[in-house]
């Protein structure tokens, strides 16, 4: 596929592929000890702002690797809201960006409320989302990569 770069916001990469094809990519990174503080200091206030509770139980079940997993699932949500664009984001609220595991333990993106109604509204489905997640010690980063077929060539979803 021959790809080539329309331009870049706010660390969103967009792509016009072949066949009428967008794709979208957001990255996020964060420091594992930020994360870890917020929840130390503010606990069940900060975790139920920022997280579903399917989220917080998979990441207490983590016991060595819990505020990695916190980190990895807030740099997740991040990455998700570039991806859709930064004209978006009127609405829309932490639970509404949510990473749920498959049986096989790959991470899936799943959307609520106002970025349910996006994707809806884009004719996209959870099969055009793709997650990665990854961390260390230090730092967890998240890259989300979403394919609209249904954009048509020299478009793109936000005025700026």
């Amino acid at each position: 596929m021959n790809l080539s770069i329309v331009y870049a916001v706010a660390h969103t990469v967009y792509l016009i592929g072949g066949e009428g094809v967008a794709i979208f990519c957001g990255t996020d990174i964060v420091s594992v000890e930020r994360i870890k503080n917020s929840i130390n200091e503010l606990g069940d206030t900060f975790l139920k702002r920022i997280y579903t509770d399917e989220e917080i139980s998979y990441c207490e079940s983590r016991r060595m690797s819990k505020f990695q997993s916190y980190a990895a699932r807030f740099a997740a949500k991040e990455a998700a809201y570039k991806a859709l664009s930064p004209d978006t984001a009127e609405g829309v609220r932490w639970h509404d960006a949510e990473i749920v595991r498959k049986d096989n333990g790959k991470p899936v993106l799943v959307f609520h409320g106002r970025l349910e109604e996006i994707a809806n509204e884009r004719g996209l489905t959870a099969s055009e989302f793709d997650v990665s997640l990854s961390h260390d010690d230090t730092f967890a980063i998240a890259t989300i990569v979403i394919a609209d077929a249904n954009l048509e060539i020299g478009t793109v979803p936000f005025s700026k």
